[in-house]
């Protein structure tokens, strides 16, 4: 029997945000094939489920990305250099972090990126405590689009842009080549980017880690539409939903759904939509990589790729990326 999860209230977003929130699903609902963003998934609950996830014996990348750090990484802070400014895309809880942390040389400081406020500043607060004399720079934004920097007390080396546990994989590949392009305009001449790629392997393995026997992903993925319930005066009922995911051999990722078991109307701040029996609401897709595919689509924006290392059954990557003159 799956464990009760309850999580504590979790404050919400602010009036601009909100305006976003309500845009986004909108517009998503509206379209011939229902989808919903992915990354509003990080409520606190929703965070909390991923956090158990990543301990799932199916779910494979977080153990992956860790051991590889944990191998390697004082050859990946060679390549960072000394002087840096890390900047963490979707920092999350920054677990990973603390093996770079602890690696880097005379870092000039670290800046996590996130969209959850609240989870982002309660880490930045821990790490601060940690590493006292490392300007710790929390910056609350969706990285998918243009956000601005604070001003660094002291002058960076270079900025290198850390992008870790294969989020890469949620935007479509224009999508991915437009995020890998503002990587490069932020971290300008000299700069690069550490990311997480998730990469081709048996569909039998990628199916697991996404249908796992305890139900944990069936939760989080439900658990977006009590997110909008709550926040955007929506009445999903969670029941009549079946977590549904697949790997796409053609497209090259995992498709994740939410599939109605009945003919309903949900309305969703104030608008009402129709679903069919049988009708898919497209929560996230996972894009998996070839080394010699990644290094192509990287190629597109300017980035040239240094150094990968590998888990010992080559199932995730983490390389270090160089931003190449225009």
């Amino acid at each position: 029997m799956t464990k009760q999860f309850r999580a504590t209230p979790f404050p919400t977003l602010s009036s601009e945000s909100t305006a976003d929130f309500r845009r986004e699903v909108l517009h998503g609902l509206s379209q011939p094939h229902k989808r919903l963003p992915c990354k509003y998934f990080y409520d606190q609950a929703g965070a909390e489920l991923f956090e158990r996830i990543c301990e799932l014996d199916e779910y494979y990348p977080t153990r992956c990305e860790l051991a590889i750090l944990q191998q390697h990484a004082p050859a990946v802070a060679d390549c960072l250099g000394p002087g840096v400014a890390l900047i963490e895309y979707g920092s999350g809880s920054s677990r990973k972090t603390r093996l770079l942390l602890d690696q880097l040389r005379e870092p000039a400081a670290y800046l996590p990126v996130d969209i959850n406020g609240d989870q982002l500043q309660e880490t930045a607060r821990k790490l601060s405590a940690i590493y006292p004399h490392l300007p710790v720079r929390p910056v609350e934004a969706d990285f998918a689009h243009p956000f601005t920097l604070p001003v660094l007390g002291r002058p960076a080396a270079r900025r290198v842009v850390y992008f870790s546990g294969s989020t890469i994989g949620n935007f479509e590949p224009a999508a991915a080549r437009d995020l890998l392009v503002g990587i490069v305009e932020l971290c300008g001449p000299g700069g690069g980017l550490l990311i997480g790629v998730d990469l081709k392997k048996d569909p039998n393995v990628l199916h697991a880690a996404y249908n796992d026997d305890q139900g944990v992903t069936a939760a989080f993925n439900r658990n977006l539409l009590a997110r909008i319930n709550r926040e955007l005066r929506a009445d999903f009922a969670l029941d009549h939903y079946d977590h549904y995911a697949f790997y796409n051999p053609v497209r090259g990722r995992i498709e994740m759904h939410l599939v109605s078991r009945v003919e309903q109307i949900v309305r969703v701040a104030g608008t009402a939509f129709a679903l069919a029996e049988g009708e898919s609401i497209c929560t996230e897709y996972s894009c998996k990589y070839s080394l010699k595919d990644f290094a192509g689509l990287a190629s597109e924006a300017r980035l040239r790729v240094r150094q990968v290392w590998l888990d010992e059954r080559a199932w995730f990557s983490v390389q270090y990326l160089s931003v190449e003159a225009g």
